[in-house]
């Protein structure tokens, strides 16, 4: 008599990376949506058109589904806004993300945009550092004043709780100097963020803890 045996039946269920935080200031107020597996969709109302089409290119490239909306002080500058999206885009990050089990934890990549290129590397750490060097060639793009986007990055390490470097090895357009950073920020974060299959259920840290 032929015996059968059936495979038990087990349901991998993959919990949804998603996140909303609103964060409100004297300053700000933020509203911010995230999904880690998405598929780049991007909707923003900033005010600040520079800001959101570099934000288009970490929701495009990292194939991270961003809703941002912000209403900030611009009346006097940009920099709350630009921080404190950082910031808020750092806390949704820490949210969406969880226990960082089973992620692949480190991301970089190289971008090219004709005469530029970027390097970013980033570390899912729990430790909260950045390093970037850029030297653009010139203080504004389009009256956005580019010193400000350290501020974003700042702000967004902070509280996603990542190490992250940013080197412009080289370029003189500043307008493709920025874009192939963050075009680079969106490829390194869809690396690390990944599932890795052969780390499920894992922590990638010999601590146990990140």
């Amino acid at each position: 008599m032929a015996l059968f045996f059936r495979e038990p039946f087990v349901e991998l269920v993959m919990a949804e990376r998603t996140a909303s935080v609103e964060r409100n200031t004297l300053e700000t107020q933020i509203k911010v949506s995230i999904n880690l597996d998405g598929t780049g969709k991007a909707r923003f109302d900033i005010g600040v058109p520079f800001l959101e089409h570099m934000l288009d290119q970490i929701a495009r490239h990292g194939l991270i589904d961003l809703d941002i909306e912000c209403k900030g002080d611009l009346h006097i500058d940009d920099h709350h806004t630009v921080e404190d999206v950082g910031i808020t885009l750092g806390q949704a990050f820490t949210q969406a993300i969880g226990d960082k089990k089973g992620i692949v934890r480190y991301g970089h990549s190289y971008v090219p945009l004709d005469e530029a290129l970027s390097r970013v590397v980033i570390d899912f750490s729990g430790r909260p550092g950045l390093q970037m060097h850029v030297p653009f060639t010139r203080a504004t793009v389009g009256g956005f004043d580019v010193d400000l986007f350290q501020e974003f990055f700042q702000g967004f390490v902070n509280h996603a709780l990542v190490t992250l470097h940013i080197d412009n090895l080289r370029g003189h357009n500043t307008h493709h100097q920025i874009e192939t950073v963050f075009k680079a920020f969106g490829r390194a974060l869809r690396m690390a963020i990944e599932r890795d299959p052969r780390m499920a259920g894992q922590m990638p840290s010999t601590k146990g803890v990140l």
